[in-house]
């Protein structure tokens, strides 16, 4: 393997540490064992000029969210406003699992972030999650003002199973007029097949296996047809076309690889601008991994410049 050189200092670590498998344990566990990683591989949170923790609506109740404001903002100011799904497969994760990866997001791009914390399975199945991500993208624009965005200014965005439910958002937008400014995809899971090439090339020594996808995956669909819905595998959506503007970060060492790939020549062909940055000696995860990985930084900085460009 061509890793970087940080990735395998990493892999070293977590193989001394002895770190069970997230797809040997039940999801309770799993998401323990997630969360205790975060000291060991995320930076200190940054300080933003603002953090406000509250609640939207959904189909299904309450929707936890967080909303930061980029440091230095005028407390009256109508930023833009990025709406983000974290990542963890759609069994793990949550606000405090992406708080410095937006809060990063919130500096580097002088806006707001709006943080979900949606519904996770296997206790909510398919459609939840995407139903609370669609409400909180909703909420954002037409909610505007009362969180100080602008509502000609909202985009979307997630990591993994974030960039998924961002997506599948985007597709959303454009069939109900919502006019979103940008698309940001980290790493995304665009097909529910698990059929791309990449699964077949990734599938040991790493924190993230097409058997471990295979685990999420298994937890949040309830069938087959769920695997075929565009909202599951925005991939399969009959077109692209008119959707946001997108950047789409991929990792070479991931099982995702190859269908964010193919997301982004679907993008390009249904006449959709994307900018697609390939990290060819990195990790599913590596965005979130800031305080062990360097290239963390590069591409946080990418998408954080590729979303104030969209805002001009």
């Amino acid at each position: 393997m061509n890793l970087d050189e940080d990735v395998q200092r990493l892999l070293e670590l977590i193989k001394q540490a002895g770190r069970p498998a997230l797809d040997s344990l039940p999801p309770a566990e799993a998401r323990l064992a997630y969360a205790a990683g975060r000291t060991f591989l995320q930076p200190e949170p940054e300080d933003v000029a603002q953090t406000r923790n509250f609640t939207i609506p959904g189909l299904g109740g309450a929707i936890p969210v967080r909303l930061y404001r980029g440091i230095g903002a005028d407390p009256a100011a109508l930023l833009p406003c990025l709406v983000f799904f974290h990542g963890g497969g759609w069994v793990i994760g949550d606000l405090e699992s992406h708080d410095q990866i937006c809060r990063r997001i919130a500096n580097a791009a002088a806006c707001a972030v709006l943080a979900v914390d949606y519904r996770l399975a296997p206790e909510h199945k398919f459609p939840a999650a995407i139903e609370d991500c669609i409400s909180a993208m909703r909420f954002a624009v037409h909610n505007a003002s009362e969180i100080r965005v602008d509502p000609a200014r909202v985009a979307v965005g997630g990591d993994s199973a974030g960039g998924n439910l961002a997506a599948a958002c985007a597709l959303v937008a454009r069939d109900t007029g919502i006019a979103l400014t940008h698309q940001m995809l980290i790493y995304p899971v665009t097909d529910m097949g698990m059929s791309h090439g990449s699964y077949q090339r990734i599938v040991e020594g790493l924190p993230l296996v097409a058997g471990t996808m295979k685990w999420f995956i298994d937890h949040y669909v309830r069938d087959e047809t769920d695997r075929l819905d565009w909202r599951a595998s925005p991939l399969r959506a009959q077109s692209l076309k008119g959707v946001a503007p997108a950047t789409i970060i991929i990792a070479a060492y991931d099982p995702l690889a190859d269908e964010g790939r193919a997301y982004a020549t679907r993008l390009e062909l249904d006449g959709v601008l994307v900018t697609c940055a390939y990290f060819s000696g990195q990790i599913h995860g590596f965005v979130s991994m800031g305080k062990v990985l360097r290239a963390s930084d590069v591409a946080i900085d990418l998408a954080a410049s590729t979303l104030r460009a969209s805002w001009t």
